[in-house]
């Protein structure tokens, strides 16, 4: 199981920070993976990180602005988003894998949390 939590309303410009706690799951051997969906629209990848957080990888439209980090102890990612834009309004998901993807789709993904709303005012 995968709960997100840390999301709310925000205005242009400002951090963010999600989280989500995982259950029911060897976490240390799951690749974790950060989706939104904005309304109307498709759900699309954000981040991922690797088993052992080696690996990060980011779209295009968050790199710089975007951290994915994981703890492993606390079977916990995160998802730190500075400088926030109004198209970075979505519900954003907490998902897992235990395959790691550095680009996946939605298909790619078996295990999903119930998402968590980002707003960003402008």
């Amino acid at each position: 199981q995968l709960q997100a939590c840390g999301g709310g309303l925000v205005q242009a410009g400002g951090p963010l920070r999600l989280s989500c706690a995982a259950s029911g799951l060897t976490f240390s051997r799951y690749a974790m993976y950060w989706f939104r969906q904005a309304p109307g629209k498709q759900r699309e990848f954000v981040a991922s990180i690797n088993w052992g957080g080696l690996s990060r990888s980011y779209a295009e439209f968050v790199k710089g602005r975007f951290t994915v980090s994981r703890g492993d102890a606390k079977n916990t990612q995160a998802l730190q988003m500075d400088n926030l834009k109004p198209e970075d309004t979505a519900v954003y998901y907490c998902a897992a894998e235990r395959g790691y993807y550095s680009r996946p789709n939605e298909y790619d993904i078996s295990d999903w949390g119930k998402g968590t709303l980002v707003t960003v005012s402008s």
